[in-house]
């Protein structure tokens, strides 16, 4: 019997002492977004457990814990002096200002969705049967979407697409673009705003996600030049695209490679391209190992593979790398394959007949 290193085994326990808080931090920090607790606290600088239960309408002892806890977890800044707490500036920015470059709510909401689905996660991972996409909580949409919506806004125009030869152009002129698994329809709707001379055709499998995407296209002016549409990667009509895009969803979805095989049927010419967006990740498991590859791994393994796997798909997962999407595209007739740019945690790939 080999004996325990006591030193190695304590620390390993503050690790898991770590991660319990910051578990039941991730549940507190979507309870203070839920109940405007950080935007209240946004600008305005110090400030007592008293005085923010008094804007919110919260009950002044459940808030005193809520801002220990948050003090405690370097969420917030406490004075002892003073006994009042700030929102730092930064802090704000990531848990406060919806849609903004560094928000990360949408990331506690997957989480929380995640919780409520245990035990289908506990079958998917005993039984390999998968889980699909539809079958989740519902919160896990619009949290990927509040989760996603950042990125895209702060890379996807600015560097994303310009990244991509002729693209940009050709957008500004008037293209024709597909958004395969487009979910709630962020990017489709972003780049019909920025692009209007474009045309933009979002397509999902899953019905309640394009229902939600009309509805936005309509709040947002741009219902003329968008078109939603329940339809598979697989399926998805039309064949003479300029550009076919699959932002973080090509690993996930069950057959890959005829998403591939289609789109290159689905494209205009020879100078049309298909656009791959991907959470970054090197080709080697020993090159994840590190705090972005542990969320990806995690989060595949209770959402892409399994949605991958309930339809009998091979489950890329959401770490599967640069080879493996060329292969994937290779396969699908593509001839040409590039990474084009990456931004902090996104890979970005250019495809071409």
């Amino acid at each position: 019997m080999h004996m325990v290193d006591e030193a190695k085994l304590n620390e390993f326990i503050g690790k898991v002492v770590s991660d319990m808080g910051g578990g039941v931090g991730a549940l507190l920090a979507f309870v203070g977004d839920r109940l405007g607790l950080y935007r209240a606290m946004a600008g305005a600088g110090p400030m007592t457990s008293d005085a923010l239960a008094q804007k919110t309408g919260a009950n002044p002892r459940m808030i005193k814990e809520w801002l220990a806890s948050q003090a405690a977890g370097g969420y917030v800044s406490y004075d002892a002096k003073t006994g009042t707490y700030t929102l730092p500036e930064e802090q704000a920015m990531a848990l406060a200002q919806e849609g903004g470059p560094a928000f990360m709510q949408g990331g506690f909401q997957i989480l929380v969705s995640l919780f409520k689905d245990e035990q289908k996660i506990i079958e998917a991972v005993r039984t390999g049967r998968g889980l699909s996409w539809g079958d989740h909580e519902k919160c896990l949409f619009e949290g990927t979407e509040r989760f996603f919506r950042p990125a895209y806004n702060a890379n996807l125009v600015k560097s994303w697409i310009p990244a991509l030869d002729g693209v940009e152009a050709k957008l500004k002129k008037g293209a024709k673009m597909a958004d395969v698994g487009c979910g709630h329809g962020a990017s489709t709707i972003l780049l019909a705003k920025v692009y209007p001379n474009s045309k933009f055709y979002g397509f999902d499998y899953h019905e309640p996600s394009i229902e939600w995407a009309k509805k936005q296209a309509e709040k947002e002016g741009v219902a003329d030049r968008v078109t939603f549409q329940v339809a598979r990667s697989t399926d998805f009509p039309g064949d003479d695209y300029d550009v076919v895009a699959f932002f973080d969803c090509l690993h996930d979805m069950v057959d890959p490679y005829g998403a591939a095989a289609h789109t290159y049927r689905a494209l205009k010419n020879k100078d049309s391209t298909m656009l791959i967006v991907e959470p970054y990740a090197e080709d080697k498991l020993e090159d994840n190992l590190n705090p972005l590859g542990r969320l990806f791994y995690s989060a595949s393994t209770a959402i892409c593979v399994p949605a991958s796997l309930a339809q009998g798909g091979p489950g890329l997962g959401a770490q599967a790398g640069e080879k493996k999407i060329r292969e994937v595209v290779e396969k699908g007739g593509f001839t040409r394959f590039r990474r084009a740019t990456r931004s902090p945690v996104n890979l970005v790939y250019e495809a071409r007949p």
